[in-house]
């Protein structure tokens, strides 16, 4: 009889443990599946995060070269303002110096013909006294003269007249001939016929004069 009841609690031990080890294995299965399930997701996650980030290094990039192309866009057109605005600052300037050049080219032939008055006067008609209304005229020619040349002066209106000697300046003489001329060196200024003038630094008129050229 004893042996019996102990192979009976023998064999319910078993069904116990059994029976636990069945409910057991259902919690086991569940939590190794949220496992595996947990490692998918992270997977997935950084794969996202990946694509994410790759995507806007791309578009950082494609912004870095739009911003470049802009920048540089915007220098030029900087540069072609500033440009345009020294340009149009230099007509200004040239206007206000050079609008009074066609009215100075007029007056030079009034300039002229004082100057042609005064040197056809023999000079021993002005020095002697025979002729006062002569002299009074020929003073009055000169000062005429002298006071327009301060005027042209005030204006920025220079005469050229080159000495004998001087070197030839094609962008202030114009040669009317060449010729032989002793004492004077070839490529010089030999005579002038006809003074020059300038206006602020620019040729208005060059002088007309003959150039010396070796023999």
């Amino acid at each position: 009889m004893a042996s019996w009841c102990v192979r009976a609690v023998k064999q319910s031990y078993s069904v116990v443990s059994s029976s636990s080890i069945i409910r057991a294995s259902p919690r086991l299965l569940c939590t190794a599946a949220q496992q595996k399930s947990g490692q998918g997701l992270e997977e997935d996650q950084h794969a996202e995060q990946s694509a994410a980030e790759k995507g806007l290094a791309e578009e950082k990039g494609q912004l870095e070269e739009q911003l470049k192309e802009v920048t540089d866009k915007y220098k030029r057109a900087l540069a072609d303002t500033e440009n345009l605005r020294t340009r149009s600052q230099k007509m200004v300037e040239d206007s206000k110096l050079y609008g009074i050049q066609r009215f100075c080219k007029d007056l030079l032939e009034v300039a002229d013909i004082l100057e042609k008055a005064t040197e056809s006067v023999p000079s021993e008609e002005v020095s002697s006294q025979k002729n006062p209304h002569l002299k009074n005229l020929y003073d009055g020619l000169v000062m005429t003269d002298k006071q327009m040349q301060k005027v042209f002066a005030k204006h920025g209106l220079v005469k050229l007249n080159p000495d004998g000697g001087q070197k030839f300046d094609p962008y202030e003489h114009e040669a009317l001939f060449h010729a032989p001329v002793e004492g004077k060196e070839p490529g010089t200024v030999a005579i002038v016929t006809k003074v020059g003038y300038k206006l602020h630094g620019r040729t208005l008129r060059p002088a007309l004069v003959g150039v010396a050229k070796a023999p």
